[in-house]
């Protein structure tokens, strides 16, 4: 006797198969493409996929629409239930068709709205403007109220009049980024078309742009719980599915065909694992590479930048002291000639000092001394974070080669650990700032 089989029921369970598979490569990708990717502090960020922590921050704040609350982002939406009786043609027993009446519900949207502004991530080094247009966003719920007619608020906030077959009660739900909440950002950073700054924004070539309240480690737990319950269902799913396929055929069960399905999609499992894991660390050493680059780039910033800011500083405190220097000999020659005695009349020197006020109303070169002393201070900072971050991308790869299993597949791609940058191994001339005159 032949083993009946229901297609319906196969392809329904290949279809539900193959979902599982690709959220399986869906979550672990992302899970690694975070873990490899380090967090870097705000004045740190530069060109690229980068990883962000702080605090919200929009001046002014916005208000959101429902609670009201100050925040940076909201969205909100407002539902109103339907019910009504549908009549429904189904099959009986015998085969014959016939109709029935059935009371059926739901909830159709009649409001929306929200806003999104860019806004400023703050940490202890300074803030990074964030454009949310484009990411993908875990905000905590603000609000979330269900009323009926007689509240205030059906009418209040929605001037929706109604739609058919509505039961009067309306569901209202708003999503927030709190002003001064906790943010964790990934994304690709680009350079500020108004300013010589960074920003993080949304870019078709980079695979997660992500702005979460629940911070980096909640958001790698919900991946690492989709990457193994998807994967595990998909391994268990399809063999127990045969197993009950052949138990309603009342034929003799035989482990030969979920053995060999489960063979299958543990050798489908398995590849598409290694090929996830394999492209993940050719990101990160891609990534690696490109963390060694920042670094030469902040570099040939401070060999280019320094000496002419060095030469315009020497240059304001010359002109400046040869102004004082001529301010101080007319007044000189002003104290040394009394009023009505022969000698240099002060008047004569008069239209001098008043076009060297009309030309140099402000002479202080003293500010000048504190850009350079704060571009300094600020050209060392970005060269030490620079580094920082190729060290710990270059730890996250240097871990990978050596732990198992991607220590096993590592060489196929010809991947090397990366040295540290260390105090000796840093070997870059430093910029001779010297102010005095030659």
């Amino acid at each position: 006797m032949q083993t009946e089989i229901v297609w319906p029921a196969w392809i329904i369970a290949g279809v539900l198969t193959l979902y599982l598979f690709w959220l399986m490569l869906y979550a672990g990708r992302r899970l690694r493409f975070l873990a490899d990717t380090p967090t870097s502090k705000a004045k740190g960020v530069f060109i690229g996929q980068v990883e962000l922590a702080g605090t919200a921050k929009l001046e002014p704040p916005r208000r959101s629409f429902l609670a009201e609350v100050d925040c940076v982002w909201f969205s909100y939406t407002i539902h109103e239930e339907w019910e009504r009786l549908v009549t429904e043609t189904y099959t009986d027993k015998d085969g014959k068709t016939k109709t029935r009446q059935v009371l059926k519900s739901g909830w159709t949207e009649v409001g929306s709205g929200g806003e999104a502004p860019a806004f400023y991530v703050e940490d202890d080094t300074g803030a990074v403007l964030v454009q949310p247009d484009g990411a993908e966003i875990e905000a905590p719920t603000v609000f979330s109220e269900t009323v009926t007619r007689g509240d205030a608020l059906y009418f209040q906030k929605c001037s929706h009049s109604g739609i058919a077959d509505s039961t009067g009660r309306r569901r209202f739900q708003e999503q927030a980024i709190p002003l001064k909440a906790e943010l964790f950002v990934t994304g690709y950073a680009r350079e500020r078309p108004d300013v010589v700054a960074p920003e993080i924004a949304a870019d078709s070539a980079q695979e997660l742009y992500l702005i979460s309240c629940n911070g980096e480690a909640r958001v790698q737990r919900s991946y690492r719980k989709k990457f193994w319950f998807s994967g595990l269902a998909m391994l268990v799913g399809l063999p127990v599915a045969s197993l009950i396929q052949l138990n309603n055929t009342h034929q003799p069960i035989t482990p030969i065909l979920p053995v060999s399905l489960a063979a299958v999609l543990l050798i489908a499992w398995l590849t598409g694992w290694l090929w996830m894991a394999f492209n993940s660390l050719v990101h990160l050493r891609n990534r690696t590479a490109q963390g060694w680059s920042l670094i030469d780039v902040q570099l040939k910033r401070r060999a280019e930048l320094i000496p002419r800011l060095v030469e315009v500083v020497k240059g304001l405190r010359d002109h400046e002291r040869v102004v004082q220097t001529e301010v101080a000999a007319l007044r000189t020659q002003a104290v040394a000639t009394a009023p009505g005695q022969p000698g240099p009349d002060i008047d004569s020197a008069r239209p001098l000092i008043v076009a060297i006020a009309e030309r140099y109303p402000e002479l202080k070169s003293s500010d000048a001394f504190l850009n350079l002393q704060r571009e300094l201070s600020d050209t060392e900072t970005r060269i030490a974070l620079a580094r920082d971050y190729y060290n710990s991308i270059a730890t996250h790869l240097n871990t990978r080669l050596e732990i198992i299993p991607d220590c096993w597949f590592a060489p196929l791609a010809s991947l090397r650990p990366c040295p540290l940058l260390t105090v000796e191994s840093f070997e870059r001339a430093a910029v001779n700032v010297n102010l005095h005159t030659v």
